[in-house]
Formats: structure tokens, sequence, C-alpha cells
């Protein structure tokens, strides 16, 4: 491997453009690509002539350092995952998105008086629409919102309903299995009391306070007080926000490599187990700038063929939430990329004007 990894940092600019000039074409016609094709998008694209003979010699290199392969039903050749790695560290260039693609995602992501959920459906619905591909968001994590009111309701067979209201605008209902039955007017009176103590405060310190009041000597609480702490710390546990948005799954439909019905119902699979795929993602909520994944790098098997483009997304210096699109490993890079790049920022925009409108 160390070897291999020296002989791509001599690879000489003929070959890095003949790698380049491959890549490009099988992103954009899926299909091997062969001399005679590779031939002609070479010269008119750099105006010299290499002969055939010269351009086999160069593409008998690259499959030699694995970069390229021959498919056995083609003479053509086709990128591997390390060609695509290689292109996309090395030789792609990236522009920042612009014109109408940008003014619609700005129209759309203006946060006016959506909640921060329908900024998220937003979000993932414009990634889908700008890439062709699937986009997904995941929720913001609620330890950064504010609780303004948390009320309960009695339900059959000992469970309550919580709803949370924070920031004004987002309501969460949350059914909690209680251990014996509470009338209407007792679950009033514990509501009460966690409004009075807590409301207004962001949720990360009401969850540690109620975790303080968790560990303090029960004898020190009277019934009513433990009862409030137990069913808040119960619907403010964080299992019920980790959530991710998909939207555009269809359309990886149009593309060969899904044609495959197990290639395709894997992928898909990958959408609706949401905790597998949160698992994945909250690998990106740390990281720094665009993370690209390209087939079996994800360490996610259902997304072997795929290629994941992905970014935190924040407000502020907080990284609440991730964000990407999934499509096949030849996507066009250089135009998902700056569709990412600019969605993540213009949601962290305007979840963060949503929540400054909400303490005016």
């Amino acid at each position: 491997m160390a070897d291999r990894g020296n002989n791509l940092d001599k690879l000489n600019e003929r070959a890095r453009n003949l790698l380049k000039t491959l890549v490009e074409r099988y992103i954009s016609d899926g299909q091997p690509v062969g001399s005679r094709t590779l031939s002609q998008d070479f010269n008119s694209r750099t105006g010299t002539e290499l002969s055939p003979a010269t351009i086999r010699n160069v593409m008998a290199d690259l499959e030699d350092n694995g970069l390229i392969a021959s498919p056995h039903t083609s003479a053509g050749r086709i990128p591997t995952q390390s060609g695509l790695r290689f292109f996309v560290d090395s030789l792609l260039k990236v522009e920042p998105l612009e014109g109408a693609a940008l003014n619609l995602l700005q129209d759309q992501l203006r946060a006016g008086d959506l909640d921060s959920s329908n900024i998220v459906q937003l979000a993932s619905d414009m990634l889908s629409e700008l890439t062709h591909m699937a986009g997904m968001v995941t929720v913001p994590k609620v330890n950064v919102s504010a609780l303004r009111q948390i009320e309960f309701l009695p339900l059959s067979e000992r469970r309550v309903l919580a709803i949370l209201v924070t920031n004004d605008h987002d309501v969460q209902n949350r059914v909690l299995d209680v251990d014996r039955d509470y009338d209407r007017d007792e679950l009033h009176q514990l509501a009460n009391y966690l409004n009075t103590h807590f409301s207004g405060q962001p949720m990360a310190e009401v969850r540690r306070a109620l975790l303080a009041e968790m560990t303090a000597s029960r004898e020190a609480m009277n019934q009513m007080m433990s009862n409030a702490v137990s069913l808040a710390e119960q619907a403010l546990q964080d299992d019920a926000a980790n959530d991710v948005v998909v939207a555009g799954q269809t359309n990886l439909l149009g593309f060969e490599e899904f044609c495959d019905v197990g290639k395709l119902k894997s992928v898909l699979d990958a959408f609706t187990q949401k905790r597998e795929l949160l698992g994945f993602l909250d690998r990106c909520e740390h990281a720094t700038g665009i993370q690209i994944f390209i087939g079996h790098e994800s360490g996610y098997q259902p997304l072997d063929q795929c290629s994941v483009v992905a970014t935190p997304y924040g407000v502020g210096d907080n990284a609440i939430g991730v964000l990407g699109v999934v499509g096949p490993t030849r996507m066009a890079y250089d135009k998902v990329i700056p569709v990412v790049d600019a969605t993540a920022r213009l949601l962290g925009a305007a979840l963060s004007s949503q929540q400054a409108d909400t303490k005016r």
C-alpha cells in the first residue's frame, strides 16, 4: 500500500489529465471508456495529440496503480473506488454555488414563520431537487433549544402524553410509560411545577438540573417534586429527537447502478433503518468541512455501492446536525459538493434566524 501511494504521488501531468478525463466521461455516461473515446476527449480538451498506443500505455500504468479497471464485459476502463478517491482529492476543482441554484436555496430556506422541522424538511427536499439524488438532514439536536412549556395529559393503560414546546414554535409529542395512573389535575400540577422552574432554560441545562435532582436524596423531595422530575426526565430523553429526514430516494432509480433490485433494496433499507444511518452520520458531526465517503469508505455496508457527501450544520459555532447527499459513486462531485456546502450554511442561518425571532 505504501508503494502504491508513492507511485500515485509520482503520476505525471499527462497521466493525471488522462485519469481526470476518463473519470469525467465515466461520471457523465456511466459506461466504460475506451481508448478512442478517451483520446478524442483528451485531445479536444488539451489541444494536444496523443497516439492510441501512448494512451493505452498510460491506461495500463493507471490500472497497475489500481486507479482504473476493465470490466470483463468491455474493453473500456472505469475508475475504481481508489481512482475516484484520487480524483476527488487531487484532481477535482469545485466552484462555490451561485446563480439560480443559490437564489432558489436562499428563497426556500428563509425561516419566516416556519418551525425547525419544516425548515429541515425543506433543506432535505432542496438537496434532492438540486442534485437529483437522495438528500438527508438530521433533525437538530433538541439540547440547543430552549424549553418554553411542558404539558402532560393522561392516556389509558398507564401512559402519559408529554407535550413539549421549544423556542415558541416547535411542538413535540411523546408518549411516556409510567408506573401508576395519574389524573388530569395531578399532571397539570406537575407541569406547572416544571414550567415555573425550567421555562426559558436551554434543554441541556434542564437535563443537567433534572439529573442533579434525580441523584439527590429522595428524602429531601416531596412526592410531587419527585413525580415531576421523573416524568420530565423521561419526556426530555434525546432518543425521540434523533431522527433523519430523507428526500428523493426514488431519484436513485434513474442511475444504472441501481437497476439491480438487490442493490437498490439494500440502499432503500438503509434509509428506513434510521438508527444505523444516524450512527454513520453522527461521525460527521464533529468533523470540519465537507466529508466525502466513496463506496466502502463509509463503513456502512448498505452504502458500499454509493458515495456520500456530508457536512455538519450549526447555529453559531455549535454543530447541531448533519446534512448530505447519497448517490452513485460516479456522482458529479463538482456539482454536489457546492450544493451541500451552501445548504449547510443557509440551513444554519435559517435556524439561527428562527431562534432569534422566538426571543423577541
